[in-house]
């Protein structure tokens, strides 16, 4: 359990709303990560790791010219991975992953290169982070070193998003029902 997953499960608690995982490289370590936190069954919708490409198309929804052309590897690919499993698990937020680990290039990309998306509600407030968000890393390491620093990354990038929507009401809420800290 990291400090990351935590202030997450915090976070989303807070705020009400529920999380999904779409995994493909990293097989899981995602929803793992999360539901190790306690309390996580309030906000964690469930997962699907959909390790096979034309699981991303049946379970995800992602388009199959897309997965043909470019393989699954893109950060295309990764933004519909997080869009379809929000949807299909009813969440308010989706993550999703996917990339290359190794040992062996896969789709023309080489080791290390890694996909990670957010999809959200999207919202007219000001400075919302709502809507979607894909980042492409660049990783070195090992195979565990590489899948490790995939959940790491999506789940700072959920987190970033969470805070800029973070409002001084939903601090207070917080705060009180924390004992004051």
């Amino acid at each position: 359990m990291t400090p990351q997953a935590t202030e997450l499960v915090r976070l989303l608690t807070v705020r009400g709303e529920t999380l999904a995982v779409a995994e493909s490289l990293t097989g899981g370590l995602v929803a793992a990560e999360i539901t190790s936190v306690p309390g996580a069954s309030k906000v964690f919708r469930g997962s699907v790791t959909a390790y096979a490409t034309e699981l991303k198309h049946e379970l995800l929804g992602v388009d199959g010219d897309l997965l043909a052309q470019r393989g699954a590897v893109d950060p295309q690919v990764a933004g519909q991975m997080a869009a379809g499993v929000r949807k299909a698990l009813g969440a308010d937020w989706g993550l999703a992953t996917t990339g290359v680990a190794g040992p062996d290039p896969q789709d023309g990309q080489p080791v290390g290169t890694v996909f990670v998306a957010v999809d959200g509600p999207l919202s007219d407030l000001p400075g919302s982070a709502g809507g979607g968000k894909v980042e492409a890393l660049r990783l070195n390491g090992s195979r565990a070193e590489i899948r490790m620093e995939s959940v790491r990354s999506v789940l700072a990038v959920l987190l970033e998003r969470l805070a800029g929507e973070h409002t001084g009401n939903e601090r207070a809420q917080d705060t009180e029902r924390n004992g004051g800290f």
